[in-house]
């Protein structure tokens, strides 16, 4: 917990200044951990909400997985995410602090997780279930693709009130001051600051990334007919939505990592799922087509 001697004057420039605390529940000093944070409980707010719309889903006849393999599936996908989002974030945006040390990846209290990591690692564990259950890794995700942007959402919320990941500095009057903490590579020496007014782009992600795709989604999931549907069709949807606006988003996120080519990160990384997704729906209408 910051002291508040530690802390510089909150700016005064009419603009808010953001003060959330990252933690839901405070525990005693001398306890293993902290205390409970909202990034936590995003996680877990995520993942019900895939069980229930796995649920939701099988209720309605609009997927075969049963209770036991709704089970399998969402461990499948809390194992992808968890274990997938921290190793993509390190191989991805710090793969030279990784090789000094390894031991960064178990160190989770420290924070660091990377969505497209997460994707992959969800990826491998549609292809664990689909051969467990038998059944089409297309029909597999195309449900699973559903159950994502919701936790999008939860996350980004949950980077608003972390108060990481914000965005660019801006004159409009919904920027925002936000704490940061910074070392000095030449002293070594570190300190509290508040940035200038920026936009607060986890909420133009959540919004994008988390609500409007899971909207776009839903509908697309139940006002289609799933045996007229291209199976893939959905996750090629996805990929090519989520990378579009996530690209979109970028514009306003200030980048947390080196430039690529020019691009963030987040930017270049989403190209590739632009590519992916314009193939899978290319290659699953032909092959759709040819057996009809």
């Amino acid at each position: 917990m910051i002291a508040i001697a530690q802390l510089p004057p909150k700016p005064d420039t009419g603009h808010w200044v953001h003060d959330l605390d990252p933690f839901l529940i405070r525990f005693p000093d001398g306890w293993m951990i902290d205390g409970l944070r909202w990034y936590g409980l995003a996680y877990v707010a995520g993942f019900a909400v895939a069980f229930f719309l796995l649920h939701l889903y099988y209720k309605r006849s609009r997927s075969p997985f049963n209770a036991d393999q709704q089970s399998d599936l969402l461990f499948a996908i809390i194992v992808g995410t968890l274990v997938g989002g921290r190793i993509g974030y390190f191989l991805l945006y710090r793969f030279g602090d990784l090789l000094q040390d390894p031991m960064l990846l178990l160190r989770v209290w420290e924070g660091g997780m990377a969505s497209h990591g997460g994707m992959i690692g969800i990826l491998l564990g549609m292809l664990w279930f689909a051969r467990k259950a038998k059944t089409s890794f297309w029909q597999v995700s195309d449900i699973v693709c559903t159950l994502g942007p919701p936790g999008v959402f939860f996350g980004r919320i949950a980077n608003f009130i972390n108060g990481e990941l914000y965005g660019r500095p801006t004159d409009s009057a919904i920027g925002m001051h936000f704490l940061d903490y910074r070392v000095d590579p030449a002293t070594g020496y570190g300190e509290w600051f508040y940035t200038v007014p920026v936009h607060p782009s986890q909420l133009y992600q959540a919004g994008m990334e988390g609500l409007l795709l899971c909207i776009y989604l839903q509908l697309r999931f139940w006002l289609s007919t799933p045996n007229k549907r291209p199976l893939g069709q959905l996750t090629g949807e996805f990929l090519i939505g989520y990378a579009l606006l996530r690209i979109a988003g970028e514009i306003f996120r200030e980048p947390d990592a080196a430039l690529i080519l020019g691009l963030s990160r987040g930017t270049f990384y989403s190209l590739f799922m632009i590519i992916a997704g314009v193939a899978i729906i290319t290659l699953r209408c032909k092959a759709t087509s040819q057996n009809s």
